[in-house]
């Protein structure tokens, strides 16, 4: 334990640099930074510091580079900066990630949020890391126990599987990421809290998550306050975590809410840097960040481990068409859609079930299993095309079976969609068993 700890502490010391190359503000214009006499030397993405004349150390990073002069975006308000200040240049800035940070509130750069010392790991990490290669990366894996019934039978996550949630604000995305947290099995639970308000981050850890998710969690935080350099670092650095833990051969499960949150982060930069807007204000390049952070989870190469995914989504007004919903429902390996309707008449988790689709499916469940499904699925659509109908007392029993079948089923099967499972997905599969087969003689 010594020796590690030593080792710990000589990676700390490692990072210290005595000399760094410096130039000075040139200009402060549009919220972004002109600095001269940096541009032989810096790279985009470098990080800098800048000292205000009036003792204020402003951290900043490169987002252009251009002719004599390279433009900085700050960390913060650039509110008492003037001509002349100093700016050094400290290069790129990764993240060091230790297996002791499990437990740990953190922010983007690896510091502590919780009040109490953390050392950063013996190796840093790039930030923007490619994913393993393609073409030796494992198929999805298992299917996982969740301790929610829905997901461990009509939509089946799987080790290695990426999904998305799509949600309008305060439909219940919070409260089922958490139960994902607690319930899903995997060794190390890891999420980013993307631009998450400030109160609502010790809220989530204590109320939402609880001590019993907090044990096997490793959260990431950046509050909406902060610049977007650092919420969209946010993101990036939660998922360089969760692949320190997956080349470690864990299972990792990795929760990040909200990849619109980081999409708007990197808009401000982009447009910032001069880049044009297209996609309804996002600029082209939001498609890449998008994805290339998508296809660093998954499965792992043999031999390693495995990051599944949730990546949480804000759609307005359910609009499923918006760029971010759009090019991450395109990415993923299924989508969970929460409807603002059945939230508010008490059902949660306030899932669409026709609206939402597992693409593991149907190699994710025996061929028993899928007729299950199927037959679900039937009778819920059966339900959902006459429930106008149904509800205005215009449907006459008898005129179709299968509509018959759907609304003497309907209530269980949409309780069934809300509810906990304390067991394991074979119960789960049971009590999916005893609904339908009381309605098997209408089901045909």
């Amino acid at each position: 334990m010594a020796v590690e700890g030593f080792g710990l502490l000589q990676a700390e010391i490692e990072q210290i640099e005595a000399v760094h190359p410096v130039g000075r503000v040139a200009e402060v214009s549009g919220g972004a930074v002109i600095v001269s006499g940096l541009a032989r030397r810096a790279t985009l993405g470098d990080r800098v510091s800048i000292m205000a004349q009036s003792g204020r150390c402003i951290g900043a990073e490169v987002i252009a580079l251009g002719g004599a002069e390279v433009r900085l975006l700050c960390d913060c308000e650039p509110d008492g900066l003037a001509i002349g200040d100093r700016v050094d240049l400290l290069g790129q800035s990764g993240i060091a990630p230790d297996d002791s940070w499990v437990g740990r509130i953190v922010d983007p750069f690896g510091r502590a949020l919780d009040g109490r010392p953390i050392l950063r790991g013996g190796t840093e990490r790039q930030l923007r890391q490619t994913p393993p290669p393609a073409a030796r990366r494992r198929r999805l894996g298992g299917r996982l126990e969740t301790g929610m019934c829905v997901f461990n039978t009509l939509l089946p996550l799987v080790r290695g599987q990426r999904i998305g949630l799509f949600a309008g604000s305060g439909v219940g995305k919070s409260s089922l990421l958490s139960k994902f947290a607690k319930g899903v099995s995997a060794d190390v639970v890891v999420i980013a809290m993307v631009g998450e308000r400030g109160r609502e981050v010790r809220e989530f850890v204590e109320k939402v998550l609880g001590p019993e998710g907090m044990e096997r969690s490793v959260i990431v935080a950046a509050t909406s306050d902060q610049s977007p350099l650092i919420r969209r670092r946010c993101a990036w650095a939660a998922m360089s975590v969760a692949e320190h833990f997956r080349d470690r051969g864990l299972h990792v499960l990795f929760l990040a809410d909200s990849v619109t949150r980081f999409a708007e982060a990197h808009r401000e930069i982009a447009l910032a840097a001069g880049e044009a807007p297209s996609l309804r204000g996002f600029p082209p390049s939001v498609s890449h960040q998008i994805m290339s952070l998508a296809e660093r989870s998954g499965p792992g190469v043999e031999g390693g481990g495995d990051i599944t995914a949730i990546f949480s989504v804000l759609v307005a007004g359910s609009d499923m068409e918006e760029p971010v919903a759009d090019i991450l429902r395109g990415t993923l390996d299924g989508h969970v859609i929460l409807d603002r309707a059945i939230a508010e008449r008490g059902r949660y988790p306030a899932i669409d079930l026709l609206r939402s689709v597992s693409r593991s499916l149907p190699d994710a469940a025996t061929p028993g299993e899928n007729q299950l499904i199927g037959r679900a699925r039937k009778l819920l659509g059966a339900y959902d095309k006459a429930e106008m109908m149904i509800q205005a007392g215009l449907y006459a029993a008898g005129s179709d079976q299968v509509v018959d079948a759907a609304i003497r089923v309907w209530p269980a099967l949409d309780a069934f969609i809300g509810a906990d499972e304390e067991q394991d997905v074979k119960a789960s599969f049971e009590r999916l068993a005893g609904i339908l087969n009381g309605v098997a003689a209408f089901d045909t």
